[in-house]
């Protein structure tokens, strides 16, 4: 095992004299090509170019005398420290900090990021930061090759957004260059850059303090809001049970099929999850998008009939159906959602409904919900719903 191992944060200023004192008596350097291309680097030790973090790792604590890894920005936010840590290596780590680069780059932008959203895009994680960038205003994603710029605005498609990119920030090279989301796809960005996304809701002014924390998102407390007169499947208790089963989270993809008021929809997005809304109604989209200002989040909303309207659209994590029938069931399950919620008014409507969902591979559970509001003061019923709530689940081992 390495006797001694110097994690080295760096963001282009001079090295601190802790880490000149810890890499000259270095006898092994890891790092990227230009932080091993410094002149500090002493000539006699051997030196590791960071590919696999995994590798170089096993390869440090097999290491007899003094290491030293780079690492750009701070080695401790989504860096390096992390693998080094890990239990199978034993390593024992200290650590130099420097500016993260996602802080260096907020700082090139001149903006606060204390409300911002932060990701990590590789090629198996880009879906799931496109629908971070999708549900929030401020996301600063870290990207990397196969996952950077252009591969995120070609995601979010029709979604309009403002993209910082910050290219090779501290060195020479360093380019900070502002364009919308839908000319980044034209160009190739070098590496390694950061993406400030801004877009959608405005962003609350007011101080936060919680990092990446929306005041408004959570103003009212409870999953769902009272009663409002919506009308037939659009129940609070409903939703509430509806959230309940489908479970949406930050970098899922909700589909909200058949969106009426919007009340569902705009309840998901409050998760932190990004949501599509579609209904045949206009008028209903127009009340969609309106709850959503009202409500401080942001969803894209999209006119137009299912199951046509859905084939276009991009991979969902979790779908509520809100109407339509067995045929847009059966739809949606073909696009392999792990999760499916609808419901039903009559027995038969929620039998043919199960029957889609189980034909297309789902493990299906189906509930009679009924709830009674009751005056508190009288304790007169005051209204009445029935209905059958059908939720759906992909076997963990069935992948389309």
């Amino acid at each position: 095992m390495a006797d001694r191992v110097t994690v080295i944060g760096w963001d282009g200023s001079p090295l601190t004299a802790a880490a000149r004192s810890a890499l000259s008596a270095a006898t092994l350097v890891a790092g990227a090509a230009h932080h091993l291309a410094l002149p500090e680097v002493p000539p006699t030790a051997e030196r590791i170019r960071l590919g696999s973090l995994g590798l170089a790792a096993r390869r440090i604590a097999g290491h007899r005398g003094s290491a030293v890894v780079f690492a750009d920005g701070d080695p401790g936010f989504f860096g390096v420290v992390r693998t080094l840590r890990a239990p199978e290596h034993g390593l024992e780590v200290e650590v130099v900090p420097a500016v993260s680069s996602v802080a260096a780059a907020f700082a090139r932008a001149g903006m606060p990021w204390d409300d911002a959203q932060v990701v990590v895009a590789h090629p198996r994680t880009l879906r799931r930061a496109v629908n971070v960038c999708r549900a929030h205003g401020k996301v600063a994603v870290l990207t990397s090759p196969g996952a950077g710029p252009a591969e995120l605005a070609l995601l979010l498609g029709p979604v309009h957004r403002t993209f910082v990119i910050c290219e090779e920030l501290g060195t020479d090279r360093e380019q900070v260059t502002v364009v919308t989301s839908d000319k980044a796809a034209d160009h190739a960005w070098r590496n390694p850059n950061v993406v400030i996304v801004i877009g959608g809701q405005t962003v609350s002014a007011d101080p936060a303090w919680i990092l990446g924390h929306n005041p408004a998102r959570t103003a009212e407390r409870g999953w769902v809001r009272p009663e409002d007169g919506t009308g037939e499947g659009e129940s609070a208790t409903l939703r509430a049970a509806q959230l309940a089963r489908l479970g949406p989270r930050t970098g899922d993809l909700v589909w909200d099929i058949g969106s009426g008021s919007g009340a569902f929809a705009v309840e998901a997005a409050a998760f932190g999850a990004a949501v599509i809304a579609v209904d045949a109604d206009p008028r209903a989209c127009e009340r969609t998008a309106a709850a959503a200002r009202t409500r401080g989040v942001q969803l894209q909303v999209l006119a137009g009939r299912a199951p046509h309207v859905l084939e276009d659209l991009p991979e969902p994590d979790v779908v509520r159906v809100g109407g339509g029938g067995a045929d847009v069931v059966a739809a949606v399950a073909e696009r392999r959602p792990e999760r499916i919620v609808t419901h039903a008014s009559t027995r038969d409507e929620a039998e043919a409904l199960g029957r889609a969902l189980a034909e297309g591979g789902y493990a299906v559970e189906c509930a009679l919900l009924q709830s009674v509001g009751l005056d508190p003061l009288t304790w007169n019923e005051q209204d009445r719903t029935v209905v059958f709530l059908l939720a759906a689940r992909r076997p963990v081992n069935h992948r389309a």
